[in-house]
């Protein structure tokens, strides 16, 4: 099943410059690992949304959906 987090992660991916498999090396994942977390095959840990949210320069609650007020 494929949680909140990963849909948010993929909306900011096609919204961005960048391709999938070049955020998952910035965030220092391969892209297999990557692709899994993103199709709910692995959890995403609070490690892999900080690492996440770095590679994309956006805020962790941009991940999980959260409005900063």
């Amino acid at each position: 099943m494929e949680s909140i987090t990963a849909k948010n992660i993929k909306k900011i991916i096609r919204n961005s410059k960048y391709k999938q498999s070049a955020i998952a090396d910035l965030a220092g994942y391969n892209y297999r690992t990557f692709s899994n977390m993103l199709n709910g095959r692995k959890v995403i840990t609070d490690t892999d949304v900080m690492n996440i949210a770095n590679a994309l320069e956006v805020e962790p609650n941009d991940l999980y959906g959260i409005k900063s007020s």
